[in-house]
């Protein structure tokens, strides 16, 4: 038995099904003969939780991490990133290792620090530099460095003006991590080989508004309005090469995390919440400023917020945080207010924007170290959530990290292959694990969500 897993991060279902299809060949000569749909993501449907729910079959709750950064403690600074470090849960290559069977592993996040296996890691774009221990076994890192150069592990900075400069690393990006998986497919001993690319996540948020005409700062013949089919064509033509180099009989997955639509513009998200009396500053910097640079008064605060493509509601309650206002029996009291609050927002123009909210304890069976109270998706994902403050509105058209022109979308892309009933298949993400796990005849263990569809 051998498993092939192709993970292209961000890869939108509606652009690979519908409106690019008759271009790629490649992905259409897989989906002809397979399973194929749209593949509902985490909540949230960011890079980090995905792609550890799709290898551990389990949900952001299990896993204890809500997305990239996440609380360390009930204090009010005190942020981790979500590396490898804390992937506590099973992965497919551990179900794997302790059976004997030999995995190859490129990019997955979280792989950073990378950790050992029966096989090859190569660690992902949380990687800070090829300076870093970046692969297991060690030695493969002078390997990869002397073969393929100055390794890749992301668009370092793909949050800029300079569309020319990012156009020609994305697709460096995609073409060295397919030469480097391909290296590997061909020359080394496995069982399951997943690789995932983060091209299309860097080409999306770089260059939606571009060939979207429904992008709110779409212009029509503008320079790069070819840029979405024609890098859908490359990564089809890298998806080919790839598969002329896997065995025979061996079953190929094409996966993403999420998939990406247009961005509409930015909720600001803690100037929100001082207009409603939930956050109180004493005093802040003049200009655009992060919460942490204000002075937040918190013994008078009842919830701040975190932005991102999502944005992390945390309330201030007696007991639980160091100067907690709220009393423990009227939080779910105030939680509710807010969640209806928040789900009112309207655009300038007075529309409400579907904004959808979430409590954690709703949609996780299990939940472990400290979600948001509240996680919020605004106007279902058309807007982004910005973080920081200053702006004297609630809204933004422009981005408070940088030029960015998509957000995540709920729904990624999934493809396998062959198989001998062919037809579309709607599926959670974590379906992905146990799919995987009972090829290889394997029973999973502990809180696993995911579901074999075969």
């Amino acid at each position: 038995m051998k498993v092939v897993v192709i993970g292209l991060d961000c890869l939108e279902p509606s652009l690979v099904f519908e409106k690019y299809s008759e271009h790629l060949p490649n992905f259409r000569r897989l989906r002809e003969k397979g399973l194929w749909g749209r593949m509902e993501s985490t909540i949230p449907p960011i890079t980090i939780p995905a792609w550890a729910s799709m290898v551990t079959g389990k949900l952001p709750g299990t896993l204890g991490f809500y997305g990239f950064r996440n609380r360390k403690d009930y204090s009010y600074e005190k942020l981790a990133f979500a590396t490898s470090n804390y992937l506590k849960e099973k992965t497919i290559w551990d179900y794997l290792t302790e059976r004997g069977k030999r995995s190859i592993i490129i990019g997955v996040p979280p792989s950073y620090p990378p950790k050992p296996l029966n096989g090859i890691l190569i660690s992902c774009f949380l990687t800070p530099s090829t300076d870093s221990p970046f692969t297991y076994p060690e030695e493969v890192k002078s390997f990869i460095l002397e073969h393929f150069g100055d390794y890749m592990f992301d668009v370092k900075k793909f949050r800029t003006e300079d569309k020319d400069w990012l156009l020609s690393q994305v697709y460096r990006l995609t073409e060295q991590r397919f030469a480097v998986a391909r290296y590997f497919l061909e020359n080394e001993e496995w069982d399951f080989f997943m690789m995932v690319d983060m091209g299309p996540d860097r080409f999306h948020h770089g260059f939606w508004k571009f060939f979207d005409p429904e992008h709110v700062k779409y212009e029509p013949g503008n320079k790069y309005e070819n840029s979405g089919i024609e890098y859908y064509k490359f990564l089809d033509e890298k998806l080919g090469e790839f598969l002329d180099a896997v065995p025979q009989g061996a079953f190929v997955f094409v996966v993403s995390d999420h998939g990406a639509k247009r961005m509409d513009g930015g909720i600001v998200v803690n100037e929100f919440l001082i207009k409603e009396g939930y956050l109180k500053l004493k005093s802040h910097p003049s200009g655009i400023f992060k919460l942490e640079e204000a002075e937040v008064d918190w013994d008078h605060t009842v919830a701040w917020g975190e932005g991102g493509y999502y944005s992390r509601i945390f309330l201030n309650v007696k007991g639980r945080e160091p100067r907690g206002v709220i009393p423990p029996e009227d939080y779910e009291k105030v939680r509710e207010e807010l969640k209806q609050k928040l789900e009112e927002i309207t655009d300038e123009e007075g529309r409400n924007i579907g904004t959808k909210v979430y409590k954690p304890e709703e949609i996780y069976p299990e939940i472990k170290n400290i979600p948001p109270d509240l996680i919020v998706l605004f106007g279902d994902l058309y807007w982004r959530a910005i973080g920081t403050m200053g702006y004297g509105t609630l809204w933004s058209r422009e981005n408070d990290t940088g030029p960015d022109d998509a957000n995540h979308a709920m729904h990624g892309t999934f493809i396998m292959y062959p198989v001998d009933n062919p037809h579309e298949v709607s599926l959670h993400i974590t379906d992905v694990a146990g799919t995987i796990l009972k090829l290889f005849d394997i029973e999973p263990e502990g809180n696993f969500y995911g579901k074999s569809i075969i």
